[in-house]
């Protein structure tokens, strides 16, 4: 295996505690889909009839919501990896489809750390890389220490400069 193919063992994960930003999205994103049945279901039922018996699209939601909050972040968690190279920073994720992109450093335009209100509380920030081109000219590194997104883009900064000159 050469050093620019490293194992899965060589790539590096995420912040733990994305796991837990993304569920409370999750949540947040079900409890409205949530409302959003229960409304539906109330209008049906003082028209006269739904295409469902009652309480049903709302048992759905419900169910695939939860078990979707439970599982999709751990799972996503599990299979999100990068890995910054002499020359390119790698990325892989996926759970069904897996993705590896390579993002060569002298294709960088320019580089973003952003951060919502939910990553500030858990101290976390992504990584916004712009490049070159017109297909999938935004890469997002997800899920890192605020710290460690802002010494990485200073880092992939660096490289741009002294690349330039």
């Amino acid at each position: 295996m050469s050093p620019d193919q490293p194992g899965t063992e060589a790539l590096r994960p995420l912040q733990p505690a994305v796991r837990t930003v993304w569920r409370i999205k999750a949540g947040l994103f079900w409890t409205l889909v949530f409302a959003g049945t229960a409304v539906a279901e109330v209008v049906w039922l003082l028209g006269g009839s739904g295409p469902v018996p009652f309480g049903w699209p709302m048992a759905f939601v419900f169910l695939f919501g939860t078990t979707w909050t439970i599982l999709q972040p751990h799972l996503r968690y599990r299979f999100w990896r990068f890995d910054l190279r002499s020359e390119e920073l790698y990325l892989e994720r996926g759970i069904i489809t897996r993705v590896r992109t390579i993002v060569p450093l002298r294709r960088i335009q320019h580089l973003d750390v952003s951060q919502d209100v939910l990553e500030r509380e858990f101290d976390l920030g992504e990584l916004i890389v712009h490049t070159a081109g017109a297909r999938s000219s935004e890469v997002v590194l997800p899920g890192l220490d605020y710290e460690e997104a802002q010494k990485l883009r200073d880092t992939l900064n660096r490289y741009i400069l002294e690349d330039a000159v």
